[in-house]
C-alpha cells in the first residue's frame, strides 16, 4: 500500500454550494423510499457524476479523488462527525493473480484507492471509517486477515484517519443481530434481507466498486457491488432451514437462481414461484438492495482492471489486463453506473440482448423503473473529463468465450 502524502497538500473545491450537494443527497434518498410502482423512468432523480484521469495508482489517487469529491459538492458536509461504512469490493480469491499480476491490479478495488478515502474521510471530518466486504467463505474469520493474504497491510489503514475498523459482513461478526432491511414498495425478489450490523450501524454508506465486467449482469459497478452485503450464513444453499449457520458456508444459490429458501428466520420471496434465471433474479436483488439500503457515495476504481470480471468466476473466458485510467463518482448509484457503463463503450440505455446485457436483464433499467436514479446520459450532468474523452471501450462479453 502507497504511502499517503502530507495532508497538507491535499484541498477541497469549495465552488459547489452546499445547498446543492444537501438537495442532490436528499433527491436519491427521497426516491428509494417511495413506492416503485409509483415512479417511473422520467421521474428517477438525476445527480451530478465526477469523471477524473489518473494513471497511476500513487499520489495522484488522493489528489484526483480530491478533486472529483470537490467538483461533487464536498465530503465534510456528507461526513463531518459521522461514522462512514465503506462495503470494498474484493470478490474471489486473494491469491488469484491474472497476467502477472495482483488483485488490486485486477479484479479488487485497489489498496491504494481504499487508502486514499480513508485518508480523505479523515481529512472530512468523519467521526467512524468502517471498511466492510463479505470475506470468502473457508478463508479467516476477520477482515484484516483475509485481505492480508493479498499483501494488504491492513495496520497501515489504522494511522490514516481516526477510528478506523475492519468487519467481515459475511456472517454476524461482532454484532449481536442482523440488521433487517425491508425493501420499499415490498420487494423485486425478495420482501427484505438480513445483513451484517454495520450495514445499519453508519450514517452514511459508500459504495467503492472496481470498473469490471459480469457474467451474470453485464457490468458490476457500485450497485452490483452491494450483492456481497449478502451473509453466506443465510443466503446460501448450504444454509440451515430454520437459522442462520454460525459461519459462513458454501455459495449464495438462493440469490442466484432461487435453488431453495433462506432460513424461515429471514425475509422470504416476493413471489412463491418464482424465476430460476440468474439472469433475471440477480439485478433485481441488486436493486432491492442498493432501494433497502441507499448508496451515499458512489465510487469506481477503473484506474486498472481486467476484461471478463472476476477470473475465478469465468475460467473459460479471455481475460487481459487493461488501463482505462479513470475514477468515477457520483452522490446517485444509477447515474454513477450509467456514466461508468458510457465509459467502458457500452450504452446505458440497453437491455438484454445488446452489449454489455447481451444475456441478462439491465440492473440500470430496472433501478431507474424502481425511481432510484435515472441511466439517461442526456440528464446526468458529467463534470470532470467529459465521456467522449475519457472513454475506454471494453470487448462484448460474446467475445471472449476462449
Amino acid at each position: 500500500m502507497t504511502r499517503i502524502p502530507e495532508k497538507g497538500r491535499y484541498t477541497m473545491d469549495k465552488n459547489c454550494s452546499r445547498r446543492r450537494f444537501i438537495g442532490a443527497m436528499g433527491a436519491a434518498a427521497g426516491a428509494c423510499i417511495a413506492r416503485p410502482s409509483l415512479l417511473s423512468a422520467l421521474a428517477a432523480p438525476a445527480s451530478r457524476v465526477a469523471v477524473g484521469l489518473c494513471r497511476k495508482y500513487d499520489e495522484q489517487v488522493p489528489n484526483v479523488l480530491s478533486t472529483m469529491f470537490g467538483q461533487l459538492g464536498g465530503l465534510e458536509g456528507l461526513v463531518r462527525g459521522k461514522t462512514v461504512a465503506v462495503k470494498l469490493n474484493l470478490t474471489s480469491k486473494p491469491d488469484d493473480w491474472v497476467e502477472g499480476e495482483p488483485p488490486g491490479m485486477t479484479h479488487w478495488v485497489n489498496s491504494q484507492v481504499v487508502a486514499s478515502l480513508v485518508y480523505l474521510l479523515g481529512k472530512a471530518g468523519a467521526r467512524r471509517i468502517r471498511l466492510l466486504e463479505s470475506s470468502l467463505a473457508g478463508y479467516p474469520d476477520t477482515l484484516e486477515d483475509f485481505i492480508a493474504l493479498a499483501g494488504w497491510k491492513p495496520k497501515g489503514f489504522l494511522s490514516l484517519a481516526p477510528n478506523v475498523e475492519f468487519e467481515n459482513t459475511n456472517f454476524l461478526g461482532s454484532g449481536k443481530t442482523y440488521a433487517r432491511f425491508m425493501v420499499p414498495g415490498g420487494g423485486l425478489m425478495y420482501k427484505g434481507y438480513d445483513l451484517n450490523h454495520s450495514y445499519m450501524d453508519c450514517d452514511v454508506f459508500i459504495s467503492l466498486a472496481k470498473l469490471k465486467q459480469h457474467g451474470t449482469t453485464g457490468v458490476t459497478l457500485s450497485m452490483k457491488n452491494c450483492f456481497g452485503m449478502t451473509p453466506c450464513t443465510i443466503y446460501s444453499d448450504e444454509a440451515p432451514e430454520d437459522e442462520p449457520s454460525p459461519a459462513p458456508i458454501g455459495s449464495r444459490g438462493p440469490l442466484h437462481t432461487g435453488s431453495r429458501l433462506p432460513p424461515k428466520s429471514a425475509p422470504q420471496p416476493v413471489d412463491p414461484d418464482p424465476s430460476h434465471d440468474e439472469h433475471y433474479r440477480v439485478p433485481r436483488v441488486i436493486v432491492d438492495l442498493v432501494a433497502a439500503r441507499p448508496i451515499h457515495l458512489a465510487i469506481i476504481d477503473g484506474i486498472y482492471t481486467i476484461t471478463g470480471g472476476a477470473h475465478t468466476l469465468h475460467f473459460d473466458w479471455d481475460h487481459k489486463l487493461v488501463h482505462p485510467g479513470l475514477l468515477i463518482a457520483g452522490l446517485n448509484c444509477v447515474c454513477t453506473d450509467a456514466v461508468a457503463t458510457a465509459l467502458m463503450g457500452f450504452d446505458p440505455m440497453a437491455d438484454r440482448g445488446k452489449p454489455p446485457f447481451e444475456n441478462c436483464d439491465s440492473t440500470l433499467r430496472i433501478a431507474e423503473e424502481a425511481g432510484i436514479g435515472t441511466r439517461d446520459l442526456n440528464r446526468i450532468e458529467v463534470v470532470g473529463a467529459p465521456i467522449a474523452k475519457a472513454r475506454f471501450r471494453f470487448p462484448a462479453l460474446s467475445s471472449l468465450k476462449a
